[in-house]
């Protein structure tokens, strides 16, 4: 068994509305000092088998086509 993590983010110079609302509330709950809030997606997959090279060829396909939007979106993979 694989395990994986994706970690989709915001590619740079796209907004984001939700890190700026988290930004503001951070702010507004007394943390201050806090500045330039991105935020993300974490996906956890097992994948069956032992062979990492097609499991990580296999998660880029996944990412590509559902997980994330590689328009306005990065993503990285990272195997345990």
């Amino acid at each position: 068994m694989i395990k994986a993590r994706v970690t989709v983010t915001l590619k740079n110079g796209v907004l984001d509305p939700q890190g700026k609302a988290i930004e503001g509330a951070l702010g507004a709950l007394g943390f201050d000092g806090v500045g330039h809030v991105r935020q993300g997606k974490v996906f956890d997959v097992e994948i069956e088998g032992a062979d990492k090279s097609k499991a990580e060829s296999d998660l880029k396909a996944m990412c590509d086509k559902l997980l994330a939007n590689t328009v306005i979106e990065n993503y990285t993979i990272s195997l345990d």
